[in-house]
């Protein structure tokens, strides 16, 4: 039976983590940075290395600390509740876990990378409006010893920023993955900072050129190599969409007991009482399903599909919901650029859409489920 409550050693990397991230990364540090129009906080991504954060799921043999996808929740959860920028998702989770499956020596080499912050990722998976890994239109044409790939790819989140990316691209043999330098010839980034001020890129490839090495695993097993990874950071990406929905919870309910309206504080309102009721019960169960899915992605990741769709689908709704009754129960104020409910919202709707919207897990849940 998987227990569902949290272990005593990741209380304690809560904790920790939650120091970390209100010193360095408060959301008046989001602010900053979009004012700024900046994508990327290099000084708070050393700051987790040295922490040992970009190494949490890369095997000790490789120098990481290999806790396991439910502590690299733990992260994600505390990163969501002050909406830090940093590429922990794509490099720390899905990268670290599509390449410690393989047993080569180069993937030993990039995870050391990826423990030391000496290399960082962003995952080119998508290709339309909609998240859709079995669409790929991308080709990998062989050529010699390597291959020459062209097409592109959209909505590639950190791809602006990123040292490498990893590529599913479609070859003679089947679905391919790629393990690329992302200033190879003939890559081009066109970058976009998103609403919620991390950066996302459209990738267009023209006849670059990839060596055999640069291959992962075998040709025509690159979707399924893919799809831990993407597991992996849907489960994450849940993590931190459920530490953003208890954030925005609790700036809402301090809001209600000190607000005033007719006198007295509006949080004696019965019909605010009941909405803020229905809010907890619901990042209660977002919670417990998300526990879920990291105890299975841990002990056994093969199964995991099922669980890591429910938590996904309903971090997402659960997170919007939170988004959304804090700019209400705000009122006014709530509208408003000066106050931060709004940057909740807006990572919320980005969030949504990366790695698959409710739908999308809704329908993967109801197929799993047989209905």
């Amino acid at each position: 039976m998987l227990k569902l409550i949290q272990t005593e050693e990741e209380i304690m990397l809560q904790e920790a983590a939650r120091g970390l991230l209100d010193r360095s990364a408060p959301v008046s540090r989001l602010r900053e940075l979009r004012d700024a129009n900046q994508t990327r906080d290099d000084a708070l991504w050393q700051e987790m290395v040295d922490a040992g954060w970009a190494g949490i799921l890369v095997p000790e043999s490789a120098g990481g600390a290999d806790m396991g996808h439910a502590a690299a929740h733990v992260l994600a959860g505390e990163m969501g509740r002050t909406l830090a920028v940093s590429p922990f998702l794509s490099t720390a989770v899905m990268a670290a876990t599509v390449l410690r499956r393989l047993d080569d020596p180069r993937c030993q080499a990039a995870l050391a990378q990826i423990a030391s912050g000496a290399r960082t990722y962003a995952i080119a998976v998508d290709e339309g409006s909609k998240f859709n890994p079995e669409r790929i239109e991308l080709t990998a044409e062989k050529r010699g010893n390597g291959y020459v790939l062209k097409g592109e790819k959209r909505f590639v989140v950190d791809g602006g920023n990123a040292d490498h990316v990893l590529v599913l691209a479609q070859s003679e043999d089947g679905p391919c993955l790629f393990d690329l330098p992302a200033d190879r010839a003939g890559l081009r980034r066109n970058v976009s900072a998103m609403i919620d001020s991390r950066d996302a890129a459209r990738l267009e490839f023209d006849d670059v050129a990839v060596s055999g090495d640069e291959l992962l695993g075998a040709a025509r097993d690159g979707r399924a190599l893919l799809r831990y990874g993407l597991e992996a950071g849907q489960a994450a990406l849940a993590a931190e969409s459920t530490g953003l929905a208890q954030a925005a919870f609790a700036m809402t309910t301090e809001y209600l007991k000190e607000r005033k309206q007719f006198g007295v504080t509006i949080a004696s309102f019965q019909a605010l009482q009941h909405r803020a009721a229905h809010l907890w019960c619901e990042i209660e169960m977002t919670t417990s399903a998300l526990l879920q899915a990291g105890r299975i992605l841990d002990a056994d990741p093969d199964a995991a599909t099922l669980a890591v769709s429910v938590a996904k689908a309903r971090a997402t709704d659960t997170a919007q919901l939170a988004a959304r009754e804090g700019v209400q129960m705000h009122g006014g104020i709530g509208m408003t650029d000066a106050y931060d409910m709004g940057f909740y919202m807006k990572r919320a709707r980005v969030a949504a859409e990366w790695l698959g919207d409710y739908g999308y897990h809704a329908a993967q849940v109801a197929r799993l489920r047989g209905f």
